[in-house]
């Protein structure tokens, strides 16, 4: 009957017959939610480290394959540079072939002009020898 008044009063024993203001499965259920949450935390921490180590990781893969990036930009303009030089080179050289054409074009007409002033002095020749 004296635990009945005191358990009204907010007051109870314990199973060491100590007086506490929590009934006893109120205080258990509070030990047992401490070790939950200590459990809790240590999971959260736990959880923590493994997520910044991914994070780390993605970063660092973000690193290589922006790195990898550059470099495939930088090989393609490459690319496209000498292709560029390719074609200008390509165009120098036609130019080079019609200025090589026209010469000898000249050249052949200058042969045949030389060839037919040849003839001309031959015949000059010819006919001064044979009025003699």
């Amino acid at each position: 009957m004296a635990k009945d008044i005191l358990g009204e009063a907010g007051l109870h024993f314990d199973e060491l017959n100590k007086l506490r203001v929590l009934d006893p499965d109120v205080t258990q259920q509070t030990i047992e939610l401490k070790e939950e949450c200590k459990d809790f935390v240590d999971k959260i921490g736990q959880f923590q480290k493994i997520v910044g180590g991914l994070i780390e990781l993605v970063d660092q893969l973000a690193k290589e394959a922006e790195n990898e990036k550059m470099k495939a930009i930088g090989a393609r303009n490459l690319l496209k540079s000498i292709a560029k030089q390719r074609e200008a080179q390509q165009q120098q050289l036609q130019a080079l072939i019609a200025e090589k054409k026209m010469q000898l074009e000249r050249y052949r007409v200058e042969y045949e002009a030389l060839c037919k002033v040849e003839a001309e002095q031959n015949e000059f020749i010819d006919q001064f020898i044979f009025q003699k």
